[in-house]
């Protein structure tokens, strides 16, 4: 039976992710409302009878002096992707739909996960001289059918994406995430899987007296006094104080708890903060930020686990650390973010990348083009 894609109303899309334990906050409305440089949609699948079988946002990015678009569907859509028919079924119907809203190039990040590291086998990985990217290494576990879904995506026509970055055309998100499974393990067992330092690290934060409290929309200001601070060490592009502003709003909008914001103090100093963005059972360290005084008292730490541990309390099935770098070279300044990140004891995850499909091959190329000489 074929499908139909059509455009849904917030009310529709939201009632679809609320059936589900997992879908990323990438792909839920308010998401839109975060990114005003985009020209957001939500999207449908309905079968022979009407029935919502598959939901997404798309974000449209218009060309220079064109009415033409870029269309991006990051982490998603939310569709059967081990679907035998995948690509005539479900991805068919939507190249339709958005190359008559003017889409010149359709960008995709199917949730599906290729394969998995424990954190034994992380830091094994990063102790290796041979091994220089994450790929090298033996993996803990494939996930079955995913190399299925990407057959079936290379015969459709679809390339992998090779770029990331977010800023204006360069659309991508991480392929690799680093997450602590929590379904099914209390919260000793979760504390127990942290490894010896982390455990030091958070007793440490204890003895000297760090608290770590919810913070509120005023207290935006704090984290980003930190995230600015961040920056400049680690030597990124910092984004305004204004995004931050916009994903609070945005999202507690749409659910009162769907974003958090967390600070750590010592003697009342706030010496780091995070966000939290939970939909479902999958909840997600969105943005960090630090200071460099005062880093003996362990505040990251005390955070993380504060993080962790609320989420653990509210039911999620899993507590995300976001990207890692899949590169084991000890010149890497992000290898000691991916250090730090296994030690919570969790798992390095691969999932299958993103997807181009050029609608348009020459505005597409050019699009390339441009790209590559940014």
């Amino acid at each position: 039976m074929s499908l139909c894609v059509r455009s849904l109303s917030r009310d529709e899309h939201l009632a679809f992710v609320a059936g589900r334990p997992s879908v990323s906050h990438m792909q839920i409305p308010s998401w839109g409302d975060v990114k005003p440089d985009w020209r957001a949609e939500s999207l449908g699948w309905t079968d022979g009878t009407g029935a919502l079988v598959g939901a997404g946002l798309v974000l449209l990015r218009p060309l220079p002096r064109l009415r033409r678009y870029l269309a991006y569907l990051p982490e998603g859509p939310v569709v059967d992707w081990h679907a035998p028919d995948l690509a005539e079924r479900w991805l068919a119907p939507m190249l339709a739909h958005l190359k008559e809203r003017g889409a010149f190039s359709v960008k995709m990040g199917p949730p599906v996960v290729l394969r998995r590291w424990s954190a034994d086998a992380v830091k094994a990985a990063v102790a290796d001289p041979d091994a220089h990217r994450l790929g090298d290494v033996e993996p803990t576990s494939y996930e079955q059918g995913a190399q299925d879904v990407a057959d079936r995506l290379r015969r459709a026509g679809w390339r992998q994406a090779e770029r990331g970055g977010e800023e204006g055309f360069a659309a991508g998100q991480p392929r690799h995430v680093f997450q602590v499974p929590f379904a099914g393990r209390s919260l000793e067992d979760v504390r127990g899987g942290l490894n010896q330092q982390w455990r030091r690290n958070i007793k440490k934060a204890q003895n000297a007296g760090v608290k770590v409290v919810r913070g509120e929309a005023e207290d935006l200001s704090a984290f980003y006094e930190l995230y600015a601070e961040t920056a400049e060490r680690d030597r990124f592009v910092p984004r305004p104080l204004s995004y931050f502003r916009r994903m609070w709003s945005a999202l507690n909008a749409e659910h009162p708890d769907r974003m958090r914001l967390y600070l750590a103090y010592h003697d009342g100093e706030v010496l780091a903060a995070a966000t939290m963005l939970t939909v479902g059972e999958h909840v997600w360290y969105s943005y960090g930020a630090s200071t460099a005084r005062r880093r003996e008292v362990q505040p990251s730490n005390a955070l993380q686990w504060r993080m962790m541990a609320d989420a653990h309390e509210q039911g999620a099935a899993v507590y995300d650390l976001r990207g890692i770098t899949d590169t084991l070279d000890e010149s890497d300044p992000l290898l000691g973010l991916l250090r730090f990140k296994a030690g919570t004891g969790g798992q390095a995850v691969e999932y299958l990348g993103e997807w181009d499909f050029p609608l348009n091959r020459v505005l597409h190329a050019a699009l390339n083009l441009y790209l590559a000489r940014r």
